[in-house]
């Protein structure tokens, strides 16, 4: 399938949220909803310190799928928070309201820092989705290379990602044929365990120090 690859705009957004709850039925994220997905994805795609891309169908401009992060992990997502609390908190009143017993895991995934590897600092991958007919067909290389690039363009060192290590076969294929590094796997506190994916620019030039957490 034609294809190409472009910034995420705001008249993308509603396309890339259907997307990802097709491509991550039954995720946790998918189950805070539509809204609370609208308002992360805008927000990556508004800071100066996020970056993300759609790949659209050549002809219907049709979203494809969509990757996106932060450049500088560290502190990012606290000062998201603390920026758009309001908006977050009422994106996904609906689902804690649905079942209280998340909020314990969506105060957690408020502070969330992305697991960071040892080493320099890198880009936090956080997020990338393909329709699931389109799979295969090298749309979700062409958004991993995007991020890549552009990460590299803006003086980062490099990037990660983690992922589930177990019943996740393919997409742990799918980040080693891109050309990312498995660096560890380990288990979080809920007993998740998690492959940590990275890919490094060796000749890259320090990009200065992450984004304080104040």
């Amino acid at each position: 399938m034609r294809h190409r690859i472009e910034t995420l705009r705001p008249q993308h957004l509603d396309e890339v949220v259907e997307v990802h709850l097709r491509a991550f039925k039954g995720f946790f994220v998918s189950f805070l909803g539509p809204k609370f997905l609208k308002e992360f994805y805008r927000s990556l795609s508004e800071d100066p310190e996020g970056i993300a891309f759609v790949a659209l169908q050549e002809n219907t401009n049709r979203v494809l799928g969509s990757v996106a992060g932060p450049l500088r992990p560290a502190g990012y997502f606290k000062a998201l928070l603390k920026r758009r609390w309001w908006a977050f908190g009422l994106s996904c009143i609906r689902a804690i309201l649905r079942r209280p017993s998340i909020l314990k895991r969506v105060l957690r995934a408020a502070f969330y820092r992305g697991d960071v590897a040892e080493g320099p600092p890198r880009a936090l991958l956080t997020a990338i989705s393909v329709l699931p007919e389109t799979q295969g067909q090298g749309v979700g290389k062409a958004l991993m290379d995007a991020f890549a690039c552009e990460v590299r363009r803006r003086g980062g060192r490099g990037c990660f990602l983690t992922t589930d290590a177990q019943g996740n076969e393919a997409v742990n294929r799918f980040y080693a044929v891109c050309g990312w590094r498995l660096e560890s796997t380990f288990t979080r506190p809920d007993g998740r365990t998690m492959n940590r994916y990275v890919l490094d620019f060796p000749d890259a030039v320090d990009p200065g120090p992450p984004r304080s957490d104040s």
